[in-house]
């Protein structure tokens, strides 16, 4: 049985979910991002303890179809922005598309229906979270980071940086108290850019 849970959007999260369900002692088949398989039916009781035990934890369960969807697409985006050491040869878009078996335009409409924002701007986000991390690590230029976070130009990345956060890059990088967000509030940071830039 599969159960796709909200908020678990990094490794640790998996961790503490797949520690939550061993003490119910429901077994779990794989684990990723936003879903896991369990090897067993669950039971009405069983589902209420794992509600409960996730809800503890800032997680909670999906059972909508379209909210399923969506966190879905958002891991899929936060699995390939922030998790892959190489980026993906095709276009944002396409590698959606090819991972969800499902028409870009399909996903957008329902992201933007659902999160009340856009795909593209959900991805923008989450770009210059993990330009800011690549940053804070100082092991690649930012000709390097344009490269691995799909710019086409250091310019282009410079000026989207700089309407994200107010900073430029190189002032972000000279800068000692670095602030960076947690990717779980990442759709509150959506929310800011949609009224900020329209």
């Amino acid at each position: 049985m599969k159960l796709y849970i909200k908020y678990m959007v990094s490794h640790c999260c998996k961790l503490m979910v797949k520690e939550e369900f061993n003490k119910l002692g429901i077994k779990i088949s794989a684990i990723e991002l936003g879903e896991l398989d369990v090897q067993q039916k669950i039971s009405i009781k069983q589902f209420d303890k794992i509600k409960a035990a996730l809800l503890k934890n800032g997680h909670e369960l999906l059972e909508d179809k379209k909210a399923i969807q969506i966190e879905k697409v958002k891991n899929a985006i936060i699995d390939m922005i922030h998790y892959s050491e190489e980026p993906p040869e095709e276009k944002y878009s396409e590698y959606l598309s090819k991972k969800l078996e499902c028409d870009y335009n399909t996903l957008s409409s329902l992201f933007s229906e659902v999160t009340g924002s856009t795909l593209q701007q959900f991805i923008i986000i989450n770009k210059i979270e993990r330009a800011k991390e690549l940053i804070i690590y100082n092991e690649l230029t930012l000709k390097e980071i344009c490269f691995k976070l799909h710019y086409s130009s250091v310019p282009h990345f410079s000026n989207q940086f700089k309407k994200i956060t107010g900073l430029s890059p190189v002032y972000f990088k000279s800068l000692k108290k670095r602030k960076r967000i947690a990717l779980e509030y990442l759709i509150d940071e959506q929310k800011n850019y949609k009224n900020n830039n329209g």
